[in-house]
């Protein structure tokens, strides 16, 4: 064998498997194609972060009155924005890299498949394909924007995530089609940053996934900040003839043409399993995704999938504790099973919006009887100071035995406030617990112990 461990794709399912590999001692290898990190550190999750922080300091300057702060003069430079996204980008890139090359990791670039036999064939950019062998072969290729029949992209007028992020001009109108994570933290960016923006939803609500306050809320905000927003909605045909693009909308109440520069497709995910010789092997696919166990093990034994490509969400975070699970079973240690009720989703628009567990309607469809508090932020002294008082924290409880069931948080910082809700969960941590775990003051975090007193009707603050 020429590897214990090959990897196949850098993002931050592979890579992270591949670090896990080499410090368990295994002689291990990663296959890219493209930029180390994969989508998200180089197409996604950071530099879409560092065009939201961008549009955040714009909105600062134009609110600067509001602060007692007079600023003259402030202006977006549009193409300054984006190069300051992609420096960020090929920074947390080379970082990847310095990671690898720490960890011993042997760095092949090229397009790999998988071959029968415990092996990988790997085709570089001079055409060349050399094969390699490992003991474990672990598939983490990622996604790649959704394409649906009547949202063609061409890349120019009709884009996905990708484009939407490197457009050498800032457009004067934008569509964007799916109002999940994505498409709503582009309505964020491209709004504040002067872009008139209608978002259109199939679903009745923005945020579908999330509990249906928070949709509400968010709704709330977006029309606030001029955003048209349009649920119940589908985009039936486009027209890019001429100049623009032209929507054909349909609604509850009728059909709707709408005319923009740009249409953004922000519908979702497609895994990258095809041409990756699954078929070869004999890897088996459950409605287009690898079909794995607990432990990310393939019907073949030696291959193994994790990431965008398997069920489950398709986040970073999540691909990472997939690769490390993955990797420490194989390795012989025990690794506990991930729980994905207790996986954490934020969205990074103004207001953010973090959520983990079960939403109130969940809750109540599993047959759960519940104690719900909610905290506004408009009675919380750090959110008034900081000028952030839209939005609340909301806690669900099982009214047995006081498990923490579900939390969703609309507002500032609250991608930040999350990771304290995903602890207790874990620590099994029940309602009165939270109450008598004093909390710093003044802070955002403090609307927690609020909302868990809030549901056992012992707030202060309200």
């Amino acid at each position: 064998m020429n590897f214990d461990v090959i990897v196949l794709g850098s993002g931050p399912g592979g890579y992270v498997a591949a670090i896990r590999a080499s410090q368990l001692g295994l002689k291990t290898a990663v296959i890219e194609k493209a930029e180390l990190g994969g989508v998200c550190l180089n197409w996604g999750c950071i530099p879409t972060k560092a065009l939201l922080k961008s549009a955040q300091v714009f909105e600062y300057l134009n609110h600067a009155a509001d602060y007692g702060i007079n600023v003259k003069g402030g202006e977006a430079d549009f193409s300054a924005v984006v190069k300051r996204s992609r420096d960020v980008a090929g920074q947390m890139s080379n970082g990847v890299q310095f990671l690898l090359k720490k960890n011993k990791i042997e760095i092949i670039a090229g397009e790999g498949k998988v071959k029968p036999g415990k092996k990988v064939a790997v085709t570089g950019a001079d055409g060349k394909t050399t094969e390699y062998t490992a003991k474990h072969i672990i598939i983490a290729t990622g996604g790649r924007s959704k394409e649906l029949p009547n949202l063609k992209q061409d890349g120019k007028k009709v884009v996905g995530y990708r484009e939407a992020m490197v457009l050498p001009t800032q457009p004067k109108s934008l569509i964007i089609v799916g109002a999940g994570a994505i498409g709503v933290e582009f309505a964020y960016f491209y709004r504040t940053m002067g872009t008139e923006v209608t978002i259109v939803e199939y679903l009745p609500r923005l945020v579908p996934v999330e509990d249906e306050e928070v949709s509400k809320e968010l709704e709330r905000q977006f029309r606030k900040a001029g955003i048209k927003v349009m649920t119940s909605a589908s985009v039936e045909s486009l027209d890019t003839r001429g100049d623009g693009v032209k929507a054909t909308v349909k609604t509850s109440k009728g059909t709707e043409e709408l005319q923009a520069d740009i249409v953004l497709s922000a519908v979702g995910f497609t895994p990258n399993i095809e041409n990756i010789g699954l078929e070869e092997v004999g890897i088996k696919v459950d409605k287009g995704l690898i079909a794995v166990d607990e432990y990310y093990r393939t019907n073949v034994e030696g291959y193994y999938a994790i990431g965008d490509v398997v069920k489950g969400q398709a986040l970073a975070h999540v691909a990472s504790a997939e690769g490390i699970t993955c990797v420490e079973a194989f390795a012989g240690h025990h690794p506990e099973p991930i729980n994905y009720n207790n996986i954490p989703g934020c969205t990074y628009s103004q207001p953010e919006i973090a959520s983990v567990g079960y939403t109130e309607a969940k809750a109540k469809e599993a047959g759960y009887e519940l104690k719900v508090g909610k905290f506004p932020f408009t009675a919380s002294g750090k959110a008034t100071a900081a000028g952030a008082r839209s939005g609340f924290v909301k806690l669900i409880f099982d009214a047995k035995y006081g498990e923490l069931l579900g939390a969703h948080m609309i507002g500032a910082n609250v991608t930040e406030m999350i990771a304290e809700i995903v602890v207790a969960r874990k620590l099994e941590t029940t309602g009165h617990e939270m109450i008598k775990s004093v909390h710093p003051h003044p802070t955002m975090s403090e609307a927690i112990m609020e909302a868990a007193a809030a549901a056992y009707g012992e707030v202060i603050h309200l």
